[in-house]
């Protein structure tokens, strides 16, 4: 049976990544593809958990680096219990975030290094990177304003000042350098059809073996 393709979604908070994905995964399966959305943190119950407690606003007090462990850890409980026996099966999947949020957020947003929580990350994923990724491009500015105006409820990371989201932002154009061969970037300050098509005949590409 042929491995199926491992695909992110990936950009700043407000860059419209779950709206996106969504959208275009529902278009997929209705055309026949073999599709699995799921999303970081999270994707299992046990990941999930750890979501609750890395998000909670009431968690101030949590040190970066168990923040960055925390994150590592529910990415390999999602990886080896949803995103592999899934690729063994044949069945595409497509996780809203992975590695590279990682370096993002916590290797620039928290200033940990890119180098200190790749290393973090290595142990957890061995080796298993998305085969390509989906870069909704927004500036940090306009991403927290969508934030702030359209969502109801503000987890930890989206209560972050400006400064954090900057830092984030700057640190994904060191993840599109470094990992230039496997990203697609989109412009993701247009309207959220715009973006849900290319991204949509992004993947379909993908998945085709065009892209």
């Amino acid at each position: 049976m042929e491995q199926g393709k491992f695909i992110t979604f990936e950009g700043p908070d407000g860059s419209g990544k779950t709206t996106v994905s969504t959208a275009v995964v529902k278009r997929l399966q209705e055309e026949g593809y073999a599709i699995l959305l799921t999303r970081e943190p999270g994707g299992s119950k046990i990941a999930e958990e750890i979501r609750n407690v890395i998000l909670d606003p009431a968690n101030t007090a949590m040190d970066e680096r168990t923040e960055a462990l925390l994150y590592a850890a529910q990415r390999r409980q999602h990886l080896v219990e949803i995103v592999l026996p899934a690729l063994a099966q044949g069945t595409n999947v497509i996780s809203d975030r992975f590695v590279d949020s990682s370096l993002a957020y916590q290797g620039c947003g928290r200033h940990l290094g890119m180098d200190a929580v790749m290393n973090i990350n290595q142990f957890a994923i061995e080796g298993h990177m998305p085969d390509r990724t989906i870069f909704l491009d927004i500036p940090a500015e306009l991403g927290l304003e969508r934030i702030q105006k359209n969502r109801a409820y503000l987890d930890r990371l989206d209560q972050e000042d400006i400064s954090f989201h900057e830092a984030v932002f700057e640190g994904y154009q060191k993840v599109i350098r470094q990992y230039a061969e496997r990203m697609i970037i989109i412009d993701a300050s247009r309207e959220v059809n715009e973006v849900i098509e290319d991204s949509y005949q992004a993947v379909k590409g993908i998945l085709d073996g065009t892209r």
